[in-house]
């Protein structure tokens, strides 16, 4: 194995890089993006495995020297090169910059549940389908399937972000509060814990579109659709309209400490319990024991509150590999990518070290549900995550452009945040600048 870390930040705006790539999307394939479609059976993709070969790796993991090394293992005659891409954003510029260039282009690539559009539509990535990939559907949780199969099979997932309510039980204790099981009692809550202590929060929001996006998705909104590169957005539709109406009095009555997520300043606030919890994804507890030490033994982890107290949840984060239609090694890579994400082996090393997978079979392990954390005060926490995704609404679709969509999202509905005006006015302005990029890429978008 051979290891490359770059930590440089690859050159180029994001989104000349967008424009770059999406205005391509109609000469990708026959239906606008059907990808490349060559393949083979599983005994062809064994024999190359066998016969050997060299194949890079891009990907931001920290269990990925173990899982390759354990690949290499089995499949000696193999070589990998495995590049740190650092994190999702910079993976997505770096992965840009190689398409456009011809040049340097992975074998295998990991990409986030959002950012998969971005590259499925213009053809860039190969259809597993050829390589008898869809067999391999039951393995895994309906809503990060999801992800990766519309209208075709374009990676295979690695984790998933099951949202949970993650709390700081001292703090609650303090405020007299009982953990929320709908929104009211959140809202309620949150207003008793600033009433105790003018300085505390029960959480903290800026206006972020990876969370927004998430509680959207809670809330049974979908307001993103493609269908055979036709866009349609609707900022305005139920879901997303329960959800405006419930969050809007956070704002109004300034409910929520206004701290940017992942600053210092958060750390520091969850630290000394200023924020008394978050909303966030299965990944977080590993967040909290690395990041909040002084939260040890203090939080706790509940189910995401619902609007009828009904248990019903999205996903938040998450990602998976694929596998770029200039890949030089497809073969190599179909049958590296298959071992790392459905083998038990590669799932173990990944949750050795708090990768929270997305395989059912692992999320239903009594080893797994059964597991006590110390740091949540001997907590089963795993028995809420797992429970978490199963109960992942279906059906969600991220824009082509997501990740050009957030880098926005602060001009557009972040505005509603800092002058406390409506969140669905700020939403509509979102939908008008997504219509306008979207059509401006060569997409056929239509405004709900």
């Amino acid at each position: 194995m051979t290891i490359t870390r770059n930590r440089r930040v690859a050159l180029g705006a994001l989104a000349a890089l967008m424009a770059a790539s999406l205005t391509a999307c109609s000469g990708g394939g026959d239906d606008g993006g059907s990808g490349t479609t060559e393949g083979a059976g599983a005994d062809e993709i064994e024999a190359a495995l066998q016969e050997g070969g060299s194949m890079t790796y891009w990907t931001w993991t920290p269990q990925a020297e173990t899982q390759v090394a354990a690949f290499e293992k089995a499949y000696p005659n193999v070589d990998v090169t495995l590049v740190d891409t650092v994190g999702a954003g910079d993976a997505n510029t770096k992965l840009q910059n190689a398409l456009a260039a011809g040049d340097g282009v992975p074998d295998v690539v990991q990409i986030e549940y959002q950012s998969i559009p971005q590259f499925q539509l213009p053809g860039q990535l190969v259809d597993l389908t050829a390589f008898g990939f869809a067999d391999l559907q039951d393995l895994y949780t309906p809503s990060t399937w999801g992800a990766v199969s519309q209208q075709g099979i374009w990676g295979l997932p690695q984790d998933s972000g099951p949202m949970a309510f993650f709390y700081n039980q001292e703090v609650f204790d303090a405020a007299g509060v009982e953990v929320p099981t709908t929104w009211d009692e959140y809202i309620d809550a949150a207003r008793k814990i600033k009433e105790h202590d003018p300085k505390t929060c029960i959480g903290n929001d800026t206006g972020d579109a990876g969370f927004t996006t998430s509680m959207i998705w809670q809330a049974g909104g979908t307001p993103f659709q493609t269908d055979n590169g036709a866009v349609t957005i609707d900022l305005a539709d139920e879901g997303t309209t329960k959800w405006a109406d419930m969050y809007q009095p956070l704002i109004d009555d300034e409910l929520l400490c206004q701290l940017p997520g992942w600053s210092d300043q958060w750390y520091g606030a969850l630290n000394d319990g200023t924020i008394g919890s978050v909303a966030l994804g299965a990944w977080m507890p590993g967040i909290l024991e690395d990041g909040v030490p002084d939260g040890k033994g203090k939080w706790r982890v509940a189910p995401m509150p619902t609007y009828d107290g009904t248990p019903v949840n999205a996903e938040n984060g998450g990602s998976a590999e694929a596998i770029p239609g200039a890949a030089e090694n497809k073969l190599l890579a179909a049958g590296f990518l298959k071992w790392l994400n459905s083998s038990d082996e590669s799932i173990e090393e990944f949750m050795a070290t708090g990768g929270f997978p997305a395989t059912v079979k692992q999320l239903e392990s009594p080893e797994f549900l059964g597991y006590e954390s110390e740091y949540f005060g001997g907590q089963k926490i795993n028995e809420v995550l797992a429970a978490g995704a199963s109960d992942v609404n279906e059906g969600w679709q991220y824009l082509p452009w997501q990740s050009y969509a957030n880098s926005i999202f602060a001009d557009t509905v972040g505005q509603s945040y800092l002058d406390k005006s409506s969140l669905l006015d700020g939403l509509a302005a979102w939908q008008d600048e997504n219509v306008s990029y979207g059509t401006e890429q060569g997409f056929e978008v239509n405004g709900g």
